[in-house]
């Protein structure tokens, strides 16, 4: 091998192991740099440190804050319950507050008060009337007719969420519902707060 060919030889040997360690340096690099990107755009939430995200599994998971909760803005939501027939049916409790985004279930009680099966439906009302485009809800009984035996009690839920696009300027919101036996005349819908919240806060 000439003396020309083997210092060629050396100068590529010299670039090719630059190279390799320039690669090398920008792998090592890649990662910490993907991590700020990532906390920097909220693309990926894996990229956050152990620090923010202690623990592994679920509890990580956990831990993240769910950025769709509007915990800024806290929203009473009253519970009203109007039975047209012969029930026992009320809420399990007269309001919560809420942060819209914010799953929340509340519990209903009904009782057939008859000596014979009835099944029955209740339908819903909002007041303000402008917030029924802004209340989603996720499970209810008012999607389903039920059959109760003489005597039976039952509780079934509302799981919902407020819509954070609610108006500013609604801080309450009265859910109304009307049960009523089926096979009889459907009642309209109440139009605001009724009978039962009012008679919770007389005593009776």
């Amino acid at each position: 091998m000439s003396f020309g060919l083997r210092i060629d030889n050396l100068r590529m040997l010299r670039k090719l192991v630059v190279v390799a360690l320039g690669m090398f340096g920008f792998g090592y690099a890649l990662v910490p740099m993907y991590k700020a990107i990532c906390e920097i755009t909220g693309v990926n939430i894996l990229a956050l440190g152990e620090k923010e995200l202690p623990g592994s599994g679920n509890a990580r998971l956990e831990s993240v804050k769910n950025t769709q909760v509007d915990t800024s803005r806290t929203i009473t939501v009253e519970f009203d319950a109007n039975a047209r027939g012969p029930w026992h049916f009320k809420p399990m409790q007269s309001s919560v507050q809420v942060h819209p985004g914010e799953l929340t279930t509340v519990m209903y009680e009904f009782q057939n008060v008859q000596n014979r099966t009835m099944s029955a439906q209740a339908i819903p009302s909002y007041a303000p009337h402008e917030a029924a485009a802004y209340f989603n809800k996720v499970e209810c009984f008012c999607f389903n007719q039920y059959t109760l035996a003489p005597g039976e009690k039952k509780q079934w839920p509302v799981v919902f969420v407020v819509d954070s696009k609610l108006a500013k300027n609604v801080n309450t919101i009265t859910l109304s519902y009307t049960f009523f036996e089926v096979g009889s005349k459907t009642p309209p819908a109440p139009s605001g707060t009724v009978s039962l919240i009012g008679e919770q806060k007389a005593g009776v």
